[in-house]
């Protein structure tokens, strides 16, 4: 009977499956033949310590989000401690051949080297966020923690036998910053399935007699500028005097308790509501439910280089929306974006109300949006791309022997 490669998926920021990317990934390799196990924080609805969803084994643990440098090191610390515990428990069960490490932060290449040292195993980098680049965002300071940053980033790339980059900038910076071999990088982007991302019925109780609907999908930490869209509606209801807007912020992270006693302090009353998070049908009931999006995310080195699932998940239901000038997010939505070249409440309120204004310019922009995606937004050829990573690695540390009992899947 062929031997079943198992990979190792170790995520600390966010819960599997709401991880969409990784999940994605996950799938994809089981689909393919291999045995998958995740290790990954509590949260979002998924509390258990262990479960198998799909045929993938998901190992939990609990991490308590952090706000503050200090907390910062304690919650990566403590989320350290759990992965190398629950990957040993793990490899008592199981060998391991791989394990894939996906960032932030840039500390678990230590799991990885454990691994690496005492059994040979692969470690596969799955580069998600630009350490250094997050921590300027959020602390806005070129101290201590942000040269360890580099340091940490550095010795990833130098430890990861593969690296896998979101995007272009991505891989560009695996190659000049982390000195890796070009053949080593492949790029992945973070596309969602077509088949479950498709404009559908609306949320009917969203509707308001009169009133359009802007919206935001995503997580709300310091860096994503939720505060500014918040402000934004602000100045359309006390400065502007329109009364025929209405807002959702869909998602939940750090920042939302603050957020939502900014909206209080703001007086926004009704105009704004906070769903908190939603997944599958009813996600998707209401983000058909927007007249527009919007992007609120500041320019900054960080969000500059990103390619953001908002851009793709918006352009995917032929939604248009406005954002700040973001490189890779302009780069990435064409047509499909009003892009605001000032940031400011001020210069966003203008964006949203050109296009509330301009039904005939919404129509032009969904319809761009919608035929990008259906172009090239395909995560299939994406999930292939991510496969031949495995195949060429654990082909790479087969001899000719070994290869008549393994599957090349």
């Amino acid at each position: 009977m062929p031997i079943r490669h198992h990979i190792l998926i170790l995520v600390e920021n966010l819960p599997v499956p709401f991880d969409r990317r990784v999940w994605q990934e996950a799938q994809a390799l089981c689909e393919a033949g291999y045995e998958v196990s995740v290790i990954c924080p509590k949260g979002k609805g998924y509390d258990k310590a262990y479960e198998v969803m799909g045929g993938i084994h998901i190992y939990r643990h609990r991490l308590r989000e952090a706000d503050s440098t200090v907390g910062y090191m304690q919650e990566y610390f403590t989320a350290l401690c759990h992965q190398v515990y629950l990957s040993f428990r793990i490899r008592w069960r199981r060998r391991i051949d791989v394990i894939q490490a996906c960032n932030p932060p840039d500390l678990m290449f230590l799991v990885a080297l454990i691994h690496k040292v005492l059994f040979g195993t692969f470690f596969v980098f799955d580069h998600h966020d630009l350490g250094p680049e997050l921590y300027l965002s959020k602390f806005g300071r070129k101290d201590f923690l942000y040269w360890l940053m580099c340091f940490l980033e550095r010795q990833t790339f130098r430890i990861a036998d593969a690296s896998i980059a979101t995007n272009e900038t991505f891989r560009d910076i695996a190659v000049a910053r982390g000195s890796m071999n070009p053949d080593r990088v492949v790029v992945v982007k973070s596309y969602p399935e077509a088949a479950k991302f498709k404009r559908a019925a609306p949320d009917r109780s969203l509707f308001v007699p009169g009133k359009h609907l802007v919206g935001y999908l995503g997580i709300m930490g310091a860096q994503d500028g939720v505060e500014t869209l918040l402000r934004a509606i602000a100045e359309v209801l006390h400065v502007r005097k329109r009364d025929d807007i209405n807002c959702i912020i869909i998602g939940d992270g750090p920042e939302l308790n603050r957020l939502k006693d900014i909206a209080a302090e703001l007086d926004l009353g009704s105009s704004v509501r906070f769903t908190g998070y939603l997944s599958g049908p009813s996600l998707i009931a209401h983000l058909s439910a927007l007249s527009i999006g919007v992007i609120p995310d500041p320019p900054n080195e960080f969000n500059d280089k990103l390619s953001m699932n908002k851009v793709f998940e918006y352009m995917m239901l032929g939604l248009p929306f406005v954002q700040f000038n973001l490189r890779q997010a302009t780069r990435e939505a064409g047509n499909a974006a009003l892009v605001v070249q000032e940031h400011s409440p001020r210069a966003l309120t203008d964006g949203i109300l050109a296009l509330i204004d301009d039904p005939e310019r919404r129509r032009h922009m969904a319809l761009s949006g919608r035929a990008i995606a259906e172009r090239e937004f395909r995560w299939p050829a994406e999930a292939r791309r991510y496969l031949e990573v495995y195949r060429n690695l654990l082909l790479s540390g087969l001899n000719v022997n070994d290869q008549r009992h393994y599957p090349a899947s």
